[in-house]
């Protein structure tokens, strides 16, 4: 997965908690979010087929045939793993796939058994946090057409725009080891120039995403600062091969994961995130994230903005067991039709970094039947609707205490013809 926004369906539910740390100086900061404009516009089955691969799930014919006519992606690892020197999919090089949750779950994903990520380790040396005013603020920048949200963070007192993903744990940056080819255009870390870096010895990471963009190289550790939220020790990730996707994004500068450090792909040692280096500091261990379709949201950590909502706040539990923010499932509705609340309940990951929202068949079958003139185009590699088409809204149990609504008008996805738009969001 070339880290994108979180779109469509998932865009104001990461708010969760996790387990009190010690109560002993706490802080708040804030990483608001704008667009960012080089953003060429969607490909419909091209973000499909990531979806379907971030999280290892069966590809169907249609899509791979639609992407072959296309000609929009390759649709094997070898060009990736010859540029990373073999990442792969797993613990070893890269992300890892979903986990299915507890025996006994109907999860629309499935896990490998021999992918299980290897338990966090400590950095070295272990980092440390400092805030002098307690609160941290930073801007952040959309792309164009919300494919992409950028934040710049401080690395070593060098500013780069990086792209926040609830998906991975490695933070990784364009910098000076890589060919003047790749860097043309981006903004690039100088180790060199930071008083503060040190590299970790015999220390690599190599990650693949779902839509076969990775990056691989060294690793250091440096003082990261975002929004004045300072962690010193830090461990930066400093790409020596990255796939030409980064390369051709030059708004973006890298990435900074902030799922579970369990996904972390450091080796030998796995390293911790930049959330879990600052989470016992925090004023509340949580973060938050503020996605809104075609304006400046906010990721804030530490506390949750009350102007933000109306009503009352919905805690939902979270299986962390395959390192995603994952949560059960178990009933939607479609516009003003009955709602089905009997399902057996599947397992579902809020992610920023994924566009479209995966969902089971009769999910699926039951809202399409509601838009006249959808269809399943296999030429597109998916559901396909009339430009002019109702919408209906969408809801969606989450841990089964909370239904979260999504506006019709977000499922409209990309243009495939001049008189029909793709509307895999809910494929």
């Amino acid at each position: 997965m070339h880290s994108t926004f979180l779109s469509v369906l998932l865009f104001v539910l990461l708010q969760w908690v996790t387990a009190a740390p010690a109560r002993i100086e706490r802080r708040t900061f804030k990483v608001e979010r704008a667009r960012n404009a080089n953003f060429q516009g969607y490909n419909g089955p091209k973000e499909l087929l990531k979806a379907y691969r971030k999280y290892s799930m069966p590809v169907p014919h249609g899509l791979l045939d639609a992407m072959r006519a296309q000609g929009a992606a390759k649709l094997d690892m070898d060009d990736a793993k010859n540029k990373l020197g073999g990442a792969g999919s797993g613990p070893q090089g890269g992300r890892p796939p979903c986990g299915c949750g507890e025996e006994g779950d109907n999860p629309v994903i499935e896990a490998d058994p021999e992918a299980e990520p290897q338990a966090a380790a400590e950095p070295e040396p272990e980092a440390g946090i400092t805030n002098s005013s307690g609160i941290g603020l930073v801007t952040a920048t959309p792309e164009q057409g919300d494919i992409e949200y950028l934040s710049p963070v401080k690395i070593g007192g060098q500013t780069l725009n990086l792209d926040f993903d609830t998906g991975s744990a490695d933070l990784w940056v364009f910098n000076t080891q890589l060919s003047s080819a790749d860097l043309r255009g981006h903004q690039v870390y100088d180790p060199n120039k930071s008083k503060t870096f040190q590299p970790i010895e015999g220390a690599s990471f190599s990650i693949t995403y779902g839509d076969e963009s990775g990056a691989a190289g060294t690793v250091g550790t440096d003082t990261v600062d975002i929004g004045g939220v300072i962690v010193e020790n830090q461990a930066v990730e400093l790409a020596t091969d990255v796939t030409s996707s980064f390369v051709e994004d030059i708004q973006s500068n890298g990435l900074l994961g902030l799922a579970f450090s369990k996904l972390n792909t450091v080796q030998p040692q796995q390293q911790k995130t930049f959330f879990d280096n600052v989470l016992p500091t925090l004023a509340e261990p949580l973060f938050t994230a503020d996605l809104r379709p075609g304006a400046i949201g906010a990721y804030e950590f530490g506390r949750i903005d009350t102007s933000k909502f109306l009503g009352d706040m919905a805690w939902i539990p979270v299986n962390t067991s395959a390192g995603f923010w994952q949560f059960g499932t178990s009933g939607f509705a479609v516009g003003d039709e009955p709602a089905l609340t009997d399902l057996p309940t599947s397992q579902a990951i809020a992610d920023t970094g994924t566009t479209l929202m995966i969902v089971s068949q009769d999910i699926s079958d039951a809202y399409y039947s509601q838009v006249v003139g959808a269809q399943n185009d296999e030429d597109i590699g998916g559901m396909t609707i009339p430009c002019d088409a109702f919408l209906p809204d969408l809801f969606v149990d989450v841990g089964g205490v909370y239904i979260a609504r999504i506006k019709g008008e977000d499922i409209n996805f990309a243009q495939v013809t001049e008189d029909s738009k793709s509307s895999q969001p809910i494929d």
